[in-house]
């Protein structure tokens, strides 16, 4: 059933409107996606700031969790395997880390990327089970040849549908008065992704969820392509299947590492919903970082149930009605100083706002690993995890080492290669290393418990060969 909670705006200002749709067409986005976006330049003309404050968003105190999953969901899984997809999220190029093609072709154990990874997960599954389960890609443009590419280099990986589909962009919106972002001297600033929640949409004007469903697919599960934790589980599966769950989202305890992503939250009336901190007023920034009083947050691993979804989306016209995030950036990124816009965006967990019944799940810390900086890269690369002959990635040490890297050194990934010559040292026996200033590591060094770093020189600090750090 779908909630009535979010009305589709339907007094746009067509006169201002106009240009973006222009705009779009001419780009040759499809009718739906530009809907989509009318409905959200509607809320922001009409002064919406996509904030959701403290008191529509009351705290979870209590949730399923995994280790309570009993045989039954397990075996229920399992039955339905063959209606499941893996989805990943795979348009980054991992800028942030300095890099200029897809990050899913990183390379980050035993010399495989992360997309050979989990086109291996998926093999051992199909051997393990005797079912489809294909692989689906939402790529963008700069990702799509590249990724499609390394799969059909697979040996043997073949399946019934195409390995991807592309997300759209959408135009910027001058935040002085509104208007359509006209850049002249790079016009390709003049659009920007509208964030992940864009898959919907995406996945309804590609064809494929047409596809999928015509093909006897019934269950997605949604993960981002960093992160490797995020396998096909068949008791998290069986748990939608037998529950009849049109959407799930897996949670995990917030830490402190945790304190600026999104949280989960309920609304008055008890609907569960997403907040990310850009939709947090200012002065509630505290609040919300509080970790005791918003207690999980969201993996980005979500399962989605397909033919409610294509229900939803013909009733809605493609408008989902998912909470907006006004993003204020910088026309020109490398230009602080350029003028303001407005980047219109949504999330694809604040889906589970808009299904009745939508449910979220406290999943095992195992399953988020995702790796956003060189930092996450270099304990993943290290013998703290291991993988396993199916290719899942388990924790070798007793607990994750906790690492800080340096962002003036070792930020950028090339950066990073010339302080690690030789590959991450050894962390298994390692707690926390902080390393501070320039220092260049070489083979087989070993860190042992809680390990300090500090240098200010302004040559480089060799660790040498077969060093075993402890201490500061």
């Amino acid at each position: 059933m779908i909630l009535e909670r979010m009305p589709v705006v339907t007094g746009l200002p067509e006169a201002n409107f106009a240009p973006f749709a222009a705009k779009m067409r001419g780009e040759g986005l499809p009718e739906l996606v530009i809907n989509v976006f009318g409905h959200y330049y509607g809320l922001l003309a009409e002064g919406a700031t996509g904030e959701i404050p403290g008191d529509e968003a009351l705290p979870v105190t209590t949730l399923p969790r995994y280790e309570d999953l009993d045989e039954r969901y397990q075996a229920a899984g399992e039955a339905a395997l063959d209606k499941a997809i893996m989805l990943k999220l795979n348009g980054g190029l991992g800028t942030s880390m300095g890099m200029n093609g897809p990050k899913a072709l990183l390379r980050v154990k035993q010399g495989r990327s992360f997309l050979d990874i989990i086109a291996h997960q998926i093999s051992a599954l199909r051997e393990k089970y005797g079912v489809r389960v294909p692989l689906v890609l939402m790529d963008s443009f700069n990702t799509h040849a590249a990724s499609v590419a390394a799969l059909l280099a697979q040996a043997d990986f073949e399946q019934d549908l195409p390995f991807d589909f592309l997300q759209h962009k959408v135009p910027k919106v001058w935040k002085a008065d509104l208007t359509v972002v006209e850049w002249p001297a790079d016009p390709t600033l003049e659009w920007c992704p509208p964030g992940h929640g864009d898959i919907y949409a995406a996945m309804a004007t590609s064809g494929i969820l047409d596809e999928l469903l015509d093909a006897g697919y019934e269950y997605a599960f949604v993960s981002n392509s960093d992160n490797l934790g995020a396998t096909l589980d068949p008791a998290i599966l069986g748990y939608v299947v037998e529950h009849e769950l049109p959407f799930l989202m897996e949670t995990a305890l917030r830490t402190s590492a945790d304190r600026k992503g999104g949280h989960l939250a309920r609304r008055p009336d008890g609907q569960l919903i997403l907040r990310e901190i850009a939709q947090c007023p200012a002065d509630e920034i505290d609040a919300f970082q509080d970790i005791d009083r918003y207690r999980f947050f969201n993996t980005n691993n979500l399962w989605i149930h397909l033919p409610t979804l294509q229900a939803v989306i013909r009733e809605r016209k493609g408008v989902l009605g998912l909470p907006l995030i006004r993003n204020e950036k910088s026309v020109d990124p490398t230009q602080p100083d350029s003028p303001s816009v407005y980047q219109l965006e949504t999330a694809m967990g604040s889906a589970i706002a808009v299904f009745e019944g939508a449910q979220a799940l406290v999943a095992p810390r195992s399953r988020f690993l995702p790796v956003k900086n060189n930092t996450d890269l270099l304990v993943l690369l290290s013998d703290a995890y291991e993988l396993t002959p199916d290719y899942n990635l388990v924790l070798a040490a007793d607990a994750p080492p906790l690492v800080r890297l340096d962002d003036c050194y070792y930020k950028l990934i090339d950066d990073a290669r010339v302080r690690f010559p030789h590959g991450a040292p050894s962390l298994i026996d390692c707690t926390a290393l902080r390393v501070t200033g320039d220092v260049r590591f070489g083979r087989d060094v070993r860190v042992r418990g809680d390990v300090t770093i500090e240098h200010d020189g302004d040559e480089p600090l060799w660790i040498e060969d077969g060093t075993i750090l402890s201490g500061t």
